[in-house]
């Protein structure tokens, strides 16, 4: 991969006019300083860690106690300082958005009139996990923010965390805070329906859209559906859903004690992050060993240390119960869309795509690439960023 160089942070272009989001400030520098003494208690928490063997006739997926018990042993002598200077390399920057404090990285091109792009991660993956991806397009003025309640954003502090909002919120970063008149937007899990509802709220100030999970109708729309094609694909998804989607019930119902859990044993989180990387990714099920095939175990690390020394794994339960489900209503999108269907939802059916991506620019199933597309395959999805913005006349 080659270096990128970081172009000096500046203001940028000014957004004109009052905020429409309430209380909006200006960027300042951060950086990431885990302190000695927060270290020197997850060893010991470490040290004490009491494994448990795989449950008799346990199923095949889910964490493993080899696996678990191996990552654990790293994260003991993990160089974490390292990492953490790798994470600073990158700029990084806290702003207030209404009533919540907003962390990001920005990685400016060297061309004041490169395109913006907005990069937004869903759960349990946090903002780090998108940098590698983000370190292949010197060319873009990348966003890379944390959602509030998630890593080093605060969680907001008036109303519940919905889609709408987190819409209302990225698009202030993009706009007032950075001011950046147009610019692209790509969002995964979580912030899927954020990135559609973006596209589709926004659009004179939306270039294009790069989606990779592409939208669901909703289900108050979903008996309206008639294709074969459609129908199968929802009732499969139910069976999945019966058989794997307990952790979303668990934290849409229970979140706090959950929560109490796992900020409590760094293994208990450990186990429940990692399960959630292997079991989403593009790799064999039933081995959760082999997530390492598309996300390292430094990154797998990384993700974990972050909600740790934060402390917002409960927070980040937030969306799940206060505003997980997709909005009743979504308007179309009409600006350009680059849609590239994960191998997860690989019988994803164009058709829907067509419905609401008004101006379909691609449609493409990935050959690889799980649930975490530009982490997993960031090379693939920076080759097709950088042709979406090149066909639209952006680079």
């Amino acid at each position: 991969m080659r270096e990128r160089r970081w172009k000096p942070y500046g203001p940028g272009r000014v957004s004109e006019g009052p905020s429409s989001f309430g209380p909006v400030s200006t960027a300042r520098p951060f950086s990431i300083q885990v302190p000695e003494a927060d270290l020197v208690d997850l060893r010991d928490r470490l040290e004490r860690f009491r494994p448990l063997p795989d449950s008799p006739r346990r199923p095949t997926s889910g964490m493993s106690a080899a696996y678990l018990a191996d990552l654990v042993a790293t994260l003991r002598t993990w160089d974490w300082r390292a990492r953490e200077n790798w994470l600073n390399r990158h700029p990084q920057f806290l702003a207030d958005i209404g009533d919540s404090t907003i962390h990001f990285a920005h990685l400016r091109a060297e061309r004041d009139d490169a395109p913006a792009l907005l990069v937004m991660h869903g759960w349990p993956h946090t903002f780090a996990l998108q940098l590698d991806f983000a370190d292949l397009l010197p060319d873009f003025h990348v966003v890379v923010p944390s959602f509030p309640g998630f890593a080093y954003s605060s969680a907001y502090t008036d109303g519940p965390i919905t889609e709408v909002r987190l819409a209302a919120t990225m698009h202030a970063l993009m706009t007032e805070v950075l001011g950046y008149g147009t610019y692209l937007t790509y969002g995964e899990d979580v912030s899927a329906n954020v990135n559609d509802l973006i596209a589709g709220s926004y659009p004179a100030a939306v270039s294009g859209v790069i989606v990779t999970h592409s939208h669901f109708p909703s289900m108050a729309e979903r008996p309206a559906l008639t294709a074969p094609d459609e129908l199968a694909f929802f009732a499969r998804l139910d069976r999945w859903g019966g058989a794997n989607g307990a952790y979303g019930h668990v934290q849409a119902t229970r979140p706090d004690t959950l929560a109490a859990a796992l900020n409590d044993s760094p293994a208990g989180l450990l186990a429940w992050l990692a399960e959630k990387l292997a079991e989403w990714s593009d790799t064999p099920a039933g081995e959760p060993q082999a997530v390492e095939q598309r996300i390292s175990r430094d990154r797998i690390l990384t993700e974990a240390m972050i909600y740790w020394t934060t402390q917002s794994i409960g927070s980040s339960f937030r969306p799940y119960y206060e505003g997980a489900d997709q909005p009743d209503e979504m308007p179309p999108v009409v600006i350009p869309a680059s849609v590239h269907i994960q191998r997860h939802e690989g019988d994803y059916p164009e058709s829907l795509a067509r419905r609401f991506y008004r101006d379909l620019r691609t449609f493409e199933r990935l050959d690889e690439g799980g649930h975490f597309a530009v982490a997993e395959v960031p090379a693939v999805m920076a080759d097709r960023v950088r042709a979406f913005a090149r066909a639209l006349d952006l680079i």
